[in-house]
């Protein structure tokens, strides 16, 4: 069995049966419910992709600089890195920044892709980098996006800026890369950091054409976190649109109630089934690496450990645990390392 676990969790190493033990407490819906009804809250008219990019050739590297339609008025920016080999198809890799951040952050691994003879791609996520007329001003205008989708007084029309909605970007985005020639549709992957990875795993878990998934820093339960008081490191990710809404529930400070009466609203059952530990379970039996901290107030480690548990035992029932490893760097903090960024290549290169 192929995980590696080294964080500390109540003094104790977590082995196989405190995991399952985890796992078993959680009442999911079954998985291929959780899937259609995710499916069917984001689904949306398809539209042409259209895409339009300008190609930039180096000694190195193919850069390709562009955009597809996602929706009617949606344009994802996109960026990509391809080999100059002039191999007849290529795997290929989407991975997704954070919050407050751009496709460009992605240029290093975009590049590293590209040595290991895989298309790199990134995007701009929903109200960042390119989406915003002149450029966005980091996570400024995807705040103000949450708030205006929190006040919102009409639900036939209610957007899901926070999280979702990029995902069915990456959906879209999945379908533009599975039409090229010069990419094997069959070996697709997707990774992310922080908000990038829980896109990830909401768009990976639904689309099973994304064939290989790195989360870093972006597993955890939602639940666990509200139901133990350990919502401000998720809730500070967008918190102006969070006093905003304590405010308009006459509240004076954040509290667990005006929290979840955001997620409710743009992350409907985001407590629920469409929770980590319940879409976690659908990436069963892909290759998933999920590497982590142990000190990450933004996916505590608990959630986090509820999440990973739920997965193990969808692995383990498909005889598939040598596709499953996870990697929890003690005491740091929300920060990514560069050991997890050579486990990420390395993994998308074993299995891709």
């Amino acid at each position: 069995m192929s995980f590696k676990i080294k964080a500390l969790c109540t003094g104790v190493l977590l082995s196989l049966c405190s995991l399952v033990s985890l796992a078993q407490q959680v009442n999911h819906p079954p998985a291929d419910k959780a899937a259609a009804d995710f499916k069917k809250l984001l689904e949306r008219p398809r539209v042409p992709l259209n895409p339009s990019f300008e190609v930039t050739k180096t000694d190195s590297v193919i850069i390709e600089h562009g955009f597809i339609y996602s929706e009617k008025n949606e344009r994802v920016p996109i960026l990509i890195y391809k080999p100059i080999t002039g191999a007849k198809s290529y795997p290929a890799v989407i991975f997704l920044h954070g919050t407050g951040g751009k496709k460009e952050d992605n240029k290093k691994i975009l590049y590293q892709l590209v040595k290991r003879g895989v298309i790199g791609v990134a995007i701009d996520a929903r109200f960042h980098g390119e989406r915003i007329a002149g450029g966005a001003h980091g996570s400024r205008e995807y705040v103000a996006a949450a708030t205006a989708a929190w006040e919102n007084k009409d639900k036939a029309r209610q957007t899901h800026p926070f999280l979702f909605d990029t995902a069915f970007d990456l959906w879209r985005v999945t379908d533009y890369l599975a039409s090229r020639p010069d990419v094997d549709a069959n070996r697709i992957g997707m990774g992310g950091i922080s908000m990038g990875g829980i896109e990830t795993w909401l768009a990976a878990s639904i689309d099973k054409r994304i064939k290989v998934v790195v989360l870093d820093i972006s597993v955890q339960s939602f639940k666990w976190s509200l139901d133990n008081d350990k919502w401000q490191g998720r809730a500070g990710t967008i918190q102006a649109a969070h006093l905003q809404a304590a405010k308009d529930l006459g509240d004076s400070a954040l509290n667990k109630q005006n929290v979840k009466a955001v997620w409710d609203k743009l992350l409907p059952n985001i407590t629920g089934e469409f929770d980590c530990p319940s879409l976690l379970r659908l990436m069963a039996p892909r290759p998933i690496l999920i590497v982590g901290t142990e000190n990450d107030p933004n996916c505590p480690l608990p959630g986090a450990n509820i999440a990973y548990a739920s997965a193990l035992q969808a692995y383990t029932s498909k005889n598939a645990t040598d596709k499953i490893k996870r990697d929890v760097t003690p005491k740091l903090f929300h920060t990514t390392t560069p050991e997890h960024f050579k486990m990420t290549l390395d993994w998308f290169s074993k299995w891709l």
